[in-house]
């Protein structure tokens, strides 16, 4: 199967490896964005003696004995026998010291889980093998709160560890690499549902629609991703009771933190604190403060990070019990296919606009590049209303207001003046104003120098 996208990603493991010294590499992410496969695919473009090896939730001489066998056929020896796990890693530090090559240990938590002491066995022998071997060691774990606390001072690899990297969802450019047959329109759908995920990108087909890519892949009873999120949740959390209010909440539109205590049925601020806390860690959820109030905990809100989330919880979590005894395609029409078009998409559609914006901040394509994008929030006393923009940038010389509009038909020059106004009548003052815009614009754009327009394709090139 081809490998799809992670350049930097690349970049980075290409740099660790060609290093003259020991290294040693964090790895993390979260379950399912594509660790391993990143991994595999570094060490098959460089052909050497390089060791991977799966660590397995077993015991401790289960893994040794496996270890063991993979390198016996990786350097051609006889059949190894190590009494322990610290004895085989020795082994590989000491082997380093004549030649260099990488050791992918792969869901590191299960072999610390089995090892007592395991972090301190790797200190002792990455301190004593620092001036001597070149070993290039990559941790690499789906427990992202577990794999973060390797580099906190309480722990006995604090200091040890080289550089980190943090695999990420792929953003929509990215993401749409693996289903290049689709329109704009169609890639802009696809990405609300699936997100950057590479496993949940995998499984679109490209001789289906939209529609039934996400009743075959979601909706139909026992479909390949429904459970895909539950799964997740599971494995990194003991309840998920408080988990499954937030979510509700959330996809449900309200983020900020006394709407979300109010609306779930979580018992306390301080329980929803923690789960808010748990969610953050896990890269599901991201707190967000308006980039001219950064400092307002009360203007402060959460929102899901993960769109196969939302639209899990907006619709197959929500109605689940109609779900159940409903034909599929007629569920979807029922509960899924208005809301999808009129509010679910268009909303997703501007955090796709932010991505593509952040995406020209760093290649240098902004005649000015931009600090902070965020929301803009605004209160107007005097009118008894106050509200927030979605896309705004902050920079050297102001701020730039950003309207995404996804709707069948044009964009005016009447359009755009009225939205301008409207965000002059806050007390924003901006710039430059862009809109992006799918159906394109008007024969007649508004003719103005701080007006910049993106259609669709403009995403995608």
């Amino acid at each position: 199967m081809e490998f799809i996208g992670r350049e930097q990603e690349l970049n980075r493991l290409q740099q660790v490896a060609q290093s003259k010294r020991q290294e040693v590499l964090l790895v993390y992410g979260r379950r399912r964005v594509g660790k391993s496969e990143l991994l595999r695919h570094f060490l098959q473009q460089r052909q050497g003696n390089d060791i991977y090896y799966e660590c397995k939730q077993t015991s401790e001489m289960n893994n040794v004995e496996s270890l063991g066998r993979l390198l016996s056929d990786q350097f051609a020896y006889p059949p190894l026998g190590f009494q322990n796990i610290e004895q085989l890693l020795e082994f590989l530090f000491q082997k380093a010291c004549q030649e260099p090559f990488v050791l992918v240990l792969d869901e590191y938590p299960y072999l610390r889980q089995a090892v007592t002491g395991m972090d301190s066995i790797l200190q002792a022998l990455i301190d004593k093998y620092a001036e001597r071997s070149q070993l290039k060691l990559v941790l690499c774990g789906s427990f992202v709160e577990t794999m973060r606390s390797l580099l906190l001072a309480h722990n006995p690899l604090y200091g040890r560890i080289t550089s980190a990297l943090s695999v990420q969802p792929m953003d929509y450019y990215d993401a749409a690499k693996f289903y290049p047959e689709f329109t704009p329109e169609d890639k802009v759908r696809l990405y609300s549902v699936f997100g950057g995920i590479p496993y949940y990108n995998r499984w679109i087909d490209a001789t289906l629609s939209v529609e039934q890519n996400i009743i075959q892949l979601l909706v139909e009873p026992g479909a390949r991703l429904e459970n895909e999120i539950l799964y997740y949740l599971q494995g990194e959390l003991t309840r998920l009771t408080n988990a499954n209010e937030v979510f509700d909440a959330l996809s449900r539109g309200f983020s900020r933190f006394g709407d979300l205590l109010a609306q779930s049925h979580i018992s306390s601020s301080p329980a929803l604190a923690d789960v808010l806390k748990r969610l953050m860690l896990m890269e599901l959820v991201r707190k967000e403060a308006p980039i001219n109030d950064v400092g307002n905990r009360k203007k402060t809100g959460y929102y899901i990070q993960e769109p196969l989330a939302v639209f899990f919880y907006r619709y197959l979590y929500r109605y689940a019990s109609q779900r159940r005894i409903m034909q599929s395609t007629v569920f979807y029409e029922r509960y899924i296919k208005e809301d999808f078009a009129r509010s679910y998409v268009p909303k997703c559609f501007e955090e796709i606009c932010r991505q593509f914006l952040i995406r020209q901040n760093r290649q240098g394509k902004l005649a000015e590049p931009f600090e902070q994008i965020g929301k803009f929030y605004y209160d107007l006393p005097q009118e008894h209303r106050n509200g927030e923009f979605d896309v705004v940038t902050k920079d050297r010389i102001g701020y730039v207001f950003y309207e995404a509009k996804f709707r069948s038909t044009p964009v005016t020059a009447a359009m755009m003046q009225q939205e301008i106004t409207q965000v002059n009548t806050t007390g924003l003052y901006c710039h430059q104003y862009g809109f992006f815009s799918r159906a394109g614009f008007a024969d007649e754009p508004l003719s103005r120098q701080d007006i910049v327009t993106y259609q669709l394709s403009d995403l995608y090139v």
